[in-house]
């Protein structure tokens, strides 16, 4: 199996964040916590973070947290680099904190797929409020900015009074469902942030982030559009288990990541931003249809089970206003959804499968 990272398309994703423009010198000595170090958006921008080392030696020190050092190992090639180190901790349990200093802490550890909402509803809603405040609590001892990483899901369901979510948007959640613990626990966690920001004075910054989906994809993820690549990638038709006439807004991982970049080094105190792509915002249906025509597989409709079923999103309007980002930051996402959709199954077809 071939490495990701001996890979020119992928190298090419880093290098597209690594020359954003940004005050990277900010970085430059200090070290940067990240939890969730082995999932989707994490070990990428991992990736991203040892590549800026590696060309201009950014000097950055990478912390990163995870349940496995095994499978860490697996996903993080960085062992035996002096700027990377490895902490093996559930960061949910209560009381757990890393044992080095860090001077920003990135929480981007959580259940972000429908069977996990289902099966481990209580794990969902841990990761997100005890893990979110036990590293509120380390930042805070470390004099630390926190990042949190939040998502479309805060905003419920549309009322059907906007087409696009701006930040100051609230939308209906049921609250009496299984599948809400993801959300609230979302909602509780920005809640957090502002009062840990409030009465202990850590910094906070929140990033909104749409569905996301890139070559750092695990093999467990249970998303729509994760399950569409899955199957293209072992050559089965691509199953869309509804009409597909849902709308959401999408982002290629590597816009995900310096989307975070952005927030974390320009973002406001307190301010929460959405990430997402104007030119990503499609159906559920040319999304599915993207991924088989990219996978050169069938499309075909099915329903879900119940117990995935549990756990899907009710929202059928889902798209974010990321107008916020790009004009107060000066972010924007470089990846067009065709683009990001060809380049993720070519990056895991040359890998040797979506591990």
């Amino acid at each position: 199996m071939t490495s990701r990272l001996d890979l020119e398309l992928y190298l090419r994703e880093l290098d597209s964040v690594c020359g954003q423009d940004l005050p990277w010198e900010e970085l430059s000595g200090k070290t940067v916590a990240i939890s969730g170090a082995t999932g989707m958006m994490g070990s990428f921008l991992i990736d991203v973070l040892m590549r800026k080392d590696q060309l201009e030696e950014l000097g950055c020190r990478v912390l990163a947290l995870g349940r496995s050092e095994s499978k860490a190992k697996k996903r993080l090639p960085y062992f035996d680099n002096p700027n990377f180190s490895f902490e093996e901790l559930d960061v949910s349990v209560p009381g757990t904190a890393p044992e080095r200093h860090a001077d920003y802490v990135l929480h981007l550890a959580s259940a972000t797929h429908p069977r996990v909402y289902s099966t481990d509803p209580i794990g969902t809603i841990d990761g997100n409020v005890f893990g979110l405040r036990n590293l509120l609590s380390y930042a805070r001892g470390c004099g630390a900015t926190l990042l949190f990483a939040s998502s479309v899901e805060v905003y419920g369901e549309n009322r059907g009074d906007v087409e696009h979510f701006g930040e100051d948007y609230c939308g209906y959640l049921d609250c009496n469902t299984v599948r809400a613990g993801y959300n609230e626990a979302k909602r509780l966690g920005e809640a957090m942030c502002q009062a840990w920001r409030a009465q202990a004075g850590v910094p906070v910054r929140i990033a909104r982030i749409a569905r996301v989906y890139g070559p750092t994809l695990l093999p467990s993820d249970t998303k729509a559009l994760s399950q569409f690549i899955h199957r293209a990638l072992d050559g089965e038709d691509v199953v869309l288990k509804s009409e597909g006439t849902q709308r959401y807004s999408y982002l290629h991982v590597a816009d995900a990541a310096s989307g975070l970049l952005h927030v974390l080094l320009r973002g406001g105190d307190g301010e929460a931003y959405n990430l997402a792509d104007p030119g990503s915002d499609t159906t559920l249906r040319d999304l599915a249809r993207l991924v088989a025509d990219a996978g050169d597989v069938k499309l075909v409709f099915d329903l879900p089970d119940a117990t995935e079923a549990a756990g899907y999103s009710k929202a059928t309007l889902a798209l974010m206003d990321g107008s916020k980002a790009r004009e107060s930051l000066g972010w924007k996402a470089g990846l067009p959804l065709a683009d990001g959709i060809s380049e993720t199954l070519n990056i895991l077809r040359e890998a040797g499968g979506d591990k």
